[in-house]
Parts: structure tokens; C-alpha cells; sequence
């Protein structure tokens, strides 16, 4: 420490000891040129001038530390009992441990000694407590910023020495806090930084108290932070609290953002984007579903997004400029911000596999592009074959095409057969100002067969089945929803939600798990829909009960025989929903979508695997109950309606 720095704190303390609560009187003998008393008050400052000057010829003023008076600074002068008073806020200058005070004397009478002069005083704080909250949070992948309004003109000169001086840092993340001095914090990363403005405390995103959050790969963590700094009779508290979302997991499909928020104490109140501010009870009015599972997902409408150019991707890319987050945490509402952007895209979503009946299955999203598709000038190849599904309001078309027919091309590559065909598209209002440099938008479209297993589902048809060996262990069951009727693939987990319309319907299928016991028989008992995960929840959608098609339902559900090429049939139930079964006019549709089943597995020889519809054995079937096994699908369905072309669609 410097020799005036030492002078300073010993000045200091020696004040903070002679203290009094009320007042402090000090006398000026290092100082016997300045024609008055100062006295330090609890609340402000009083200056006794000497009777034996003249007050209206005399002319004191308070400066700042460059001579310049002190513009808002509002005083009283009682020229008949010689007193200046004025506040300790806006007239003093904060320092470590109390004010500066600096008063200019400026007198015209050249017959009295005293001439235009500063005259500097010290103010101990007396038992001052100040508590100050962050102003500006920044947060980074590595490091969070907290930013602190600056109360101390001196600090930023002593910046290089601010390590030694009484700073204590604490981080907490709800149930235990981690002390450090400063300078112990500073070897493990931490940053302190001063300037005349504001206080900048940097935190490593890795120190001990930083409470970090994981689901999959999203990636969360949240501070509780006290930068503490004490003086000879002053102690002043800056706190602040901090969400950070550096990585957030984004998953996009034809329709929909997804965001992943990992689980953690703080609860989602509202989103921000733009100009709007969505509160929860808003959020599926205004395009945004809310998915509790596991954390929480967001699915975000692709119309709430902005589009741009991108060098990495062929297409505009999807993409939210400053999306607030804002949280219920810890008792405050905190916010963090992101801008989360879709991966490169495709406008043609297609199975990479033929199916087995020997058609390609894509669909085209308009959207997708900028200017947008027109998807009535959609042709395939050269041919005339059409959609089979078109809805223009919501910008899809989807295709089932022959692999003999509308063009397609067969090749082969390796151990594959490859066939494909090309889709052509104009452009749907293009901007007149703009010259494209296609006329239209053209894409090749393709499917596969892998030669060797399409040779080795021959050669299995050959021969008779193998006898069975029976596999022991726990019952398990699956259910699954397919692209299609040929049941080829099932979506995967990480495809979820799904994306389905009006009028298509939804394939599924419930499997068991792990057996080949040729003896068994899996029998389906109810299926059904919820707004939520919880099999159990209100409001539900029958689907399916006693293993047959619900009566009250207009759209019935379809079943769906296994084919031959199903190591043991009896294992499996297929069927499909009719999206139209979730509206009518009593009830509204909900866009996302949970679907469950119970069912039970007997022997082949018991009259429980016997299912006749209508089922007439429902009370035989009731006692069974107990035997019976719910399971549900992966994720949710985000289904959407387009009532204004439902008429003019194919189902």
C-alpha cells in the first residue's frame, strides 16, 4: 500500500473512532485559513461561518473535485446566524468510509486576507449500510457480468490495488452459499473491474455456487451473488440474481420450433419477442405450446419466427431475434435472453426408405422457401400425378407416388436400389423488384431398397417357420406410431412431437417386447387421448374400448391386420386414429395431443384373447382389468386445423 493510501486510512479511522451518532465537530487546524466551522450531522452538513465576515459580500460555494460547482446541489445560507446547511447526497462526494467535502470561499474585498480558495473536508459515513441491485446482467457461455452502479469516486484510480482492499464475494444457489475474499476469488477467475461509471464483477460459470442444470443437451445455470465491500463505519451490499441459457437445445420440424428447458426451481411466467409480451395463460391463443415433460419444452409456431439468408444452407433459415425468457425464481422475476435458430431445412420432408408396397412418400412445405411455394403449381416429373393430401392455407402437400410410375427413374449404388424423380414448383408472388435467378424451384426427390435385405425377406418366405423357443422374462410393451399403413419405421423418440392435420390419420401400433412365445396373444382393452402426459388426466378422448371401435365416435378407428412378414402376428396390434375425433362442436381442438393404451396378454386358448365387436363380454372383460398394462407414446402430437379447405380435401 501506498504512503498517502496508509495516511488516508489512518485519517479515516481516526475520524470513524471520534464519531458521535448525532454529530461530529471537526476543527480545522490543518486548515486555519478557512473562515468557519465544519460539523458532520447525521443526516447533513452544517457550516458555522465567523461573525466578523460580511455574509452578502462573501460568496461559498460546494465544488467537485475539479473546482466545478456542484450543479444540483441545493443548500440553505442563513445570513443572519451565518449557518450553511446542505445534504450529504447531492452535495459531498462519496468516498471510502464517508464524503468529501469541498467548499470554495470567494471574496471581493481586497482589504481582507482571504482569497479565492478550496478548502477540502472529510465526512466519516456514520454506521451507513447501503444496499445496491445489479443493474445490467450479461450472461456468456463461460462467465456471467454482473454490472453495479459506481459509488465511489476514488475507486477507479485505485483500481490496480482493489484486491487489497475489504471486498467479500458470496454465491449461492438456494441452499448453500461459497464466501471468498477477493482476493482469493481472483486466482480462481473471478474479475473485478472499476471505472468511473460502474462496479464490474465477472463470474467464472464453473465457481463453486453456480447451480447448473442438464436435460439431454440443454444446458442451463443460475447465481445468487453478494459482492460485499466494508469500511470504517460503512458496509454496502451489491446483490443480484441470474438465469443463464447459453445452450439451449433447438429442434425444428416442417411446422414448429422446439426449445428444451431443463427442470429447475424456476418457473416459466412469460415470453418476449419483438414488440409482444406472452403471458402463460396466452400462449397456445398465440401459436406457442407448452410441453411439461421432463423439464419443459416450448413449440413455437414457424409463423412467430423471422426468416434470413444463410451461407450455410441452401434455404432461409428459421430464427428468433432476442427471445425473453422470463422466470418466477426464488421469489423474484428474472429474465434471460436467447436467440435460438432452426438448423439448415429442406422444403421436402421424404422417408428415406421405399415403402414396402413399392411407393415414395414425401411432403411439400411451401414456407420453407422465400418467396413461398405455390403448391398448385407443384408437378412431379413430367408426369400428372397429384397430392394426396393438399391443404394451401397451411403450406403442405404430401405425395405417395409408384416407384413404376409418374416418371420415377430406378439406379443402382453399392448394395442399393435407388429411385427417384424431380419435383418443380413456381415461385408464389415473387417481389417484382427482384430478379431470381430460377424461374422456378426444382428438386430431386429419392428413395431406397437395400438389395441384400430385400433378398433375405424372400428367402425367409421360403421357408417354414423355425419352432419357437420361448424367452422368458417381464412382459413389456411398446406403443408406436408410423409414417404410414406400411408400418416400415416407427418414429423415433428424439422425432417427437409430430406434426399431423385434419383428415390424415395417425398409424399406430402396440408391440410386446422381448418374447417369441408363439402361445401368447396380445389384446388390446381401451386407447385413448389427453391434453396432458398422465394417462389418468381429464379431459380424454376414447379411442378404442374393449379392444373395439368406440361407438360414440363418428370417426371410427381402423384396424390394421400384421402382415405375413411378422415373426408372430399375435403380437402386435395395429390401428389408425382419425384426427377429426378430436372436434366437434361441444369441444374445441387442443393442438397437443398425448395417446395411451391398456391392454392385456393371455394364452392363445383363453376366452380372454377371444374380441368380438360390438364387444358383448364386457363385464368378462372388466374382471380382467387388474391384468392389464398402460402404455404411451413417446412424445405428444401437435395436431392443426385448417377448416377452411376441409371440404375440398382427400382423406
Amino acid at each position: 500500500m501506498a504512503r498517502w493510501q496508509r495516511v488516508y486510512w489512518l485519517r479515516s479511522l481516526f475520524f470513524a473512532l471520534v464519531t458521535s451518532v448525532n454529530s461530529l465537530s471537526l476543527p480545522q487546524s490543518e486548515n486555519p485559513a478557512f473562515p468557519g466551522t465544519l460539523i458532520c450531522d447525521k443526516d447533513e452538513v452544517r457550516v458555522e461561518f465567523s461573525s466578523r465576515f460580511d455574509m452578502e459580500k462573501w460568496n461559498p460555494s460546494l465544488v467537485d473535485t475539479f473546482g466545478n460547482e456542484i450543479s444540483n446541489c441545493t443548500y440553505a445560507l442563513d445570513l443572519e446566524k451565518f449557518i450553511l446547511k446542505f445534504p450529504y447526497e447531492t452535495c459531498t462526494i462519496k468516498v471510502i468510509g464517508g464524503y468529501q467535502v469541498n467548499i470554495r470561499v470567494q471574496d471581493t474585498n481586497a482589504d481582507v486576507s482571504y482569497k479565492d480558495d478550496v478548502h477540502h473536508f472529510f465526512c466519516p459515513a456514520i454506521q451507513a449500510e447501503i444496499h445496491e441491485v445489479s443493474e445490467i446482467v450479461v450472461c456468456m457461455e463461460d462467465l456471467i457480468s454482473f454490472s453495479f452502479p459506481q459509488l465511489f469516486s476514488r475507486l477507479a484510480d485505485e483500481n490496480q490495488n482493489v484486491s487489497e482492499m475489504g471486498w467479500i464475494i458470496k454465491i449461492g444457489n438456494g441452499t448453500r452459499v461459497h464466501t471468498l475474499p477477493l482476493k482469493d476469488a481472483i486466482v480462481q477467475g473471478f474479475n473485478l473491474l472499476i471505472d468511473s461509471q460502474k462496479i464490474t464483477l465477472h463470474v467464472p460459470a464453473n465457481a463453486t455456487g453456480v447451480a447448473h442444470y442438464v436435460q439431454e443437451s440443454s444446458y442451463l445455470y443460475t447465481v445468487q451473488l453478494k459482492l460485499l465491500f466494508s469500511s470504517p463505519g460503512q458496509k454496502i451490499t451489491f446483490s443480484s440474481q441470474a438465469i443463464c441459457a447459453p445452450d439451449l437445445s433447438v429442434a425444428c420440424n416442417a411446422t414448429h420450433m422446439s426449445l428444451t428447458i431443463p427442470e429447475f426451481p424456476g418457473k416459466l411466467k412469460s415470453v418476449g419477442f419483438g414488440q409482444r409480451n406472452i403471458p402463460e395463460d396466452q400462449w397456445h391463443a398465440n401459436g406457442i405450446d407448452k410441453e411439461a415433460t421432463n423439464g419443459l419444452r416450448l413449440h413455437f409456431r414457424k409463423s412467430l419466427l423471422k426468416t434470413k439468408p444463410s451461407e450455410k444452407c441452401p434455404f432461409y433459415q428459421f430464427y428468433f431475434s432476442s427471445l425473453e425468457l422470463t422466470f418466477n425464481f426464488q421469489g423474484d422475476m428474472l429474465s434471460t435472453v436467447i436467440d435460438p435458430e432452426c438448423h439448415c431445412e429442406s422444403p421436402v420432408s421424404i422417408d428415406e426408405l421405399c415403402t414396402r408396397d413399392g411407393f415414395m412418400d414425401f411432403e411439400v412445405y411451401s414456407h420453407q422457401t422465400k418467396p413461398a411455394l405455390n403448391l398448385e403449381s407443384l408437378l412431379v416429373g413430367n408426369s400428372s400425378c397429384q397430392p394426396i393430401f393438399k391443404v394451401q392455407s397451411l403450406g403442405l402437400a404430401r405425395f405417395h407416388i409408384p416407384l413404376n410410375g409418374c416418371g420415377t427413374r430406378q439406379k443402382f449404388e453399392g448394395d442399393k436400389v435407388i429411385y427417384e424423380n424431380e419435383i418443380h414448383a413456381l415461385w408464389e408472388n415473387p417481389p417484382s423488384n427482384i430478379i431470381f435467378r430460377n424461374s422456378e424451384f426444382r428438386m430431386t426427390v429419392r428413395c431406397h431398397y437395400i438389395r441384400d435385405s430385400m433378398l433375405l425377406r424372400a428367402h425367409i418366405k421360403s421357408h417354414s417357420s423355425p419352432v419357437a423357443s420361448v424367452k422368458p422374462g417381464p412382459l413389456a410393451l411398446v406403443l408406436q406410431t408410423y409414417p404410414d399403413i406400411s408400418y416400415q419405421r416407427p418414429y423415433r423418440k428424439n422425432e417427437y412431437p409430430l406434426v399431423r392435420y385434419l383428415r390424415q390419420p395417425i398409424y399406430m401400433e402396440v408391440t410386446v417386447l422381448n418374447r417369441n412365445d408363439p402361445n401368447i396373444k396380445l389384446v388390446l382393452d381401451d386407447c385413448w387421448a389427453t391434453t396432458f402426459e398422465d394417462p389418468a388426466s381429464v379431459p380424454q378422448w376414447q379411442i378404442i374400448m374393449d379392444g373395439c371401435e368406440y361407438e360414440l365416435d363418428n370417426y371410427r378407428t381402423t384396424f390394421h391386420a400384421a402382415n405375413s412378414s411378422a415373426a408372430h402376428s399375435g403380437h402386435y396390434q395395429r390401428f389408425d386414429v382419425k384426427t377429426f375425433a378430436f372436434v366437434s362442436e361441444s369441444r374445441g381442438l387442443s393442438s397437443l395431443i398425448y395417446f395411451h393404451c391398456s391392454a392385456l396378454i393371455c394364452n392363445q386358448a383363453s376366452p380372454l384373447c377371444s374380441v368380438t365387436c360390438p364387444a358383448p363380454l364386457r363385464n368378462k372383460r372388466e374382471a380382467s382389468k387388474e391384468g392389464t398394462m398402460t402404455v404411451s407414446l413417446p412424445g405428444p402430437i401437435i395436431l392443426l386445423s385448417d377448416d377452411s379447405s376441409s371440404k375440398d380435401a382427400k382423406p
